[in-house]
């Protein structure tokens, strides 16, 4: 299937998303304001620059978009067009990923990723119910873990492979 958008009109609409200050990051960042918690947004001395770092209990949270983060939701779709250039280029955001996880916990960081999905669309969480997952696990001193539609489940973290 070929692109519905000229090569520039589509380089264009690619450098215009955001890498950092997102919407799913603002609402993160709302909700951990709102229940109490004080962090440090990008933080940049850390592997990965944690979207939120959270000093005072020894922890981090990245944002991840389900589709640059390869995702296995709904809101993950392989691109029709350049697959083997998307995949490549997904395939090392995973590996990019995999590496700083594994080096946060190398560290003593306990790591959370909160995906995207959990976040927005037509399954995400609610507020109430994000704001519950996220207090447990800061508070509760747990392992790494992750949240989407699903709720909140383990990040396991090997020091070879990152995450699996």
């Amino acid at each position: 299937m070929a692109d519905v958008h000229s090569k520039a009109t589509r380089s264009k609409n690619m450098r215009a998303i955001r890498t950092q200050d997102t919407a799913i990051e603002k609402r993160l960042a709302a909700l951990l304001t709102e229940i109490g918690f004080t962090f440090t947004a990008q933080e940049a001395s850390l592997p990965g620059r944690p979207d939120f770092a959270l000093a005072d209990y020894r922890c981090v949270i990245f944002t991840h978009g389900c589709f640059w983060h390869h995702h296995h939701c709904y809101l993950f779709k392989v691109p029709a067009t350049r697959t083997a250039f998307w995949l490549e280029k997904i395939g090392k955001n995973e590996r990019r990923d995999a590496r700083d996880i594994a080096a946060l916990a190398a560290d003593g960081w306990r790591v959370l990723v909160v995906w995207e999905c959990a976040l927005r669309g037509r399954q995400k969480l609610s507020d109430k119910a994000l704001a519950e997952r996220l207090e447990e696990w800061i508070c509760g001193g747990g392992a790494s873990a992750q949240i989407d539609t699903q709720g909140m489940t383990p990040l396991i973290i090997t020091p070879q492979t990152g995450t699996a």
